[in-house]
């Protein structure tokens, strides 16, 4: 999953970053307004999240002009201001959801999940495909009952796979969910790391989980 985090502290946004990725998020960071706004108009990320203050052009601004141009992407709002108020202006201006700093990070996670679980039709947190089994909350993987472990960017691969399962998904569509903004999308990166899972997901399996389209992309089919 694919975030874009808008902070102006450069301190505090690398904190963020650096526990986003742990998690095996893929994080692009902006300093100013102006840079965040344009990030978001053209990337498709899966979560916005959005300090208030900002130099150039504030959060609220940006949540607004986000929503008038029907950018739908979720917006977790961030600010030292902790007045109902401020916090009334956010979410009215489109935000889903404000977090006031300081914050626990344990916190921060819990509801960076629940706003990206909150755009897929099934809300748990375990993702399925026929033996296979995801938990984004513990980031175990298993297949028929055994534990599979897997590298960071592995995870936030198998992740997309099954959040789109049994539907076809590009190397572009891939590049822009699972890696960073930076990502040389004609590298042969995508298809080294979808042979590793597949190497860990379907070796010993009669049953194949993960498959290529020619000319198209992969698929995860049940």
């Amino acid at each position: 999953m694919r975030i874009l985090l808008v902070e102006d502290e450069k301190q505090m946004a690398s904190f963020i970053k650096r526990g986003l990725k742990e998690q095996a998020y893929a994080v692009d960071v902006a300093y100013d307004g102006e840079e965040g706004l344009f990030l978001a108009e053209i990337n498709p990320y899966d979560l916005i999240i959005l300090d208030l203050i900002l130099p150039g052009k504030d959060g609220m601004s940006i949540c607004r002009e986000l929503r008038q141009k029907h950018v739908d992407v979720p917006i977790l709002m961030l600010t030292a201001k902790d007045n109902l108020k401020d916090k009334v202006s956010g979410l009215d201006a489109g935000a889903d959801d404000y977090l006031t700093k300081p914050f626990a990070f344990e916190e921060f996670l819990a509801r960076v999940r629940v706003l990206l679980r909150r755009q897929r039709i099934d809300k748990t947190a375990t993702l399925k495909a026929a033996d296979l089994e995801l938990n984004q909350l513990t980031h175990e993987v298993k297949r028929a009952g055994e534990k599979i472990d897997l590298t960071a960017t592995e995870y936030a691969l198998l992740e997309y796979l099954m959040l789109n399962k049994n539907q076809v998904v590009t190397r572009t569509m891939i590049s822009e969910h699972v890696w960073e903004q930076d990502f040389d999308s004609f590298s042969n990166v995508i298809n080294v790391y979808v042979n590793y899972l597949r190497k860990k997901i379907d070796a010993g399996f009669s049953k194949k989980l993960i498959h290529s389209i020619r000319g198209k992309g992969y698929t995860l089919k049940e």
